[in-house]
């Protein structure tokens, strides 16, 4: 099912919920790419796939929606190293960002033990608060 309409819009009821909570430039990007994928591939898991691949280079998951990146680029080894690396994904996290800023998300989501983390765990624990979010939103909505 094309994710976007004729004039161009994304159509968002076509769209994952997460991203149905997200800006129109997230959903415009998520969508332009799979519908994109899904001409050159088919409709399936590669369109997905590619979809998500290209809006985690310019915005991230934080909770239940994503926000733009301060700086474009892969937000992890999976991303970087493009198609079947076998390296697992952050969920949507930039493992790439500073730990810093993975802890002002962490303070965000209120992670518990945060202070205490590596910057590998911290990735670990907002990949999970962000599941954790996004199912508690799915329930709500």
């Amino acid at each position: 099912m094309p994710k976007m309409s004729k004039d161009g819009a994304p159509r968002p009821q076509e769209l994952p919920s997460t991203l149905q909570r997200s800006d129109t430039k997230a959903q415009r990007t998520f969508a332009a790419t799979h519908d994109s994928a899904v001409e050159q591939y088919g409709e399936g898991r590669r369109a997905h796939q590619t979809a998500y691949a290209a809006l985690k280079h310019s915005y991230e998951k934080v909770g239940d929606h994503w926000e733009p990146k301060d700086k474009r680029g892969p937000s992890d080894e999976q991303a970087a190293g493009g198609r079947d690396t076998g390296r697992p994904t952050a969920g949507g996290v930039d493992a790439n960002a500073s730990k810093r800023h993975l802890m002002h998300l962490a303070r965000r989501l209120d992670v518990r033990g945060r202070s205490r983390m590596s910057k590998a765990e911290l990735v670990e624990a907002l990949r999970r608060a962000n599941d954790r979010e996004s199912a508690a939103a799915r329930r709500r909505d």
